[in-house]
């Protein structure tokens, strides 16, 4: 059974990313492993040492992602299409690639936003550094396209 590794944020992406891979699980009789990755807040001020609410914080994150991903595997699984979910608190691209050895994925699906190459030159993106560094094959769902600019590449 093929293992196909799913990293939803539960942005616009998502669903896209989460229709690629019930295509790919299906075609060859896989399984869906959703994860999804908390990301702790990143302090890069003064103020930082006053936030003393962090864990309070990264606790309600940790809460609604768990709520999302019970609520979509429920949507997902069916007798045919096993979904098993993970979540975990951490850096994303790195956590990525650590489950995709854990859970010897077969595959990776999963979303881009789309940042504009200055954004990504200086955040990085997840999809890129996970995209070098896999150890398998990755597919990357590009965001959905906007009406307003569908209608200008016209």
């Amino acid at each position: 059974m093929k293992t196909i590794l799913t990293p939803v944020d539960f942005s616009a992406v998502s669903d896209a990313v989460i229709d690629a891979a019930q295509l790919l699980a299906r075609a060859t009789g896989g399984r869906i492993v959703l994860l999804s990755v908390v990301q702790p807040p990143i302090i890069t001020s003064d103020y930082g040492p006053m936030l003393e609410n962090i864990g309070e914080i990264i606790a309600a994150s940790e809460k609604t992602v768990a709520r999302q991903l019970k609520h979509l595997a429920k949507r997902l699984t069916t007798p045919t299409l096993p979904v098993e979910t993970v979540q975990l608190t951490g850096s994303p691209a790195t956590i990525i690639l650590a489950q995709a050895e854990t859970t010897d994925a077969d595959y990776i699906i999963m979303g881009s936003h789309g940042h504009t190459a200055l954004y990504d030159l200086l955040v990085g993106s997840t999809a890129h550094q996970v995209l070098r560094k896999a150890p398998c094959p990755v597919m990357i769902v590009p965001p959905p396209i906007k009406k307003a600019a569908r209608r200008k590449t016209r």
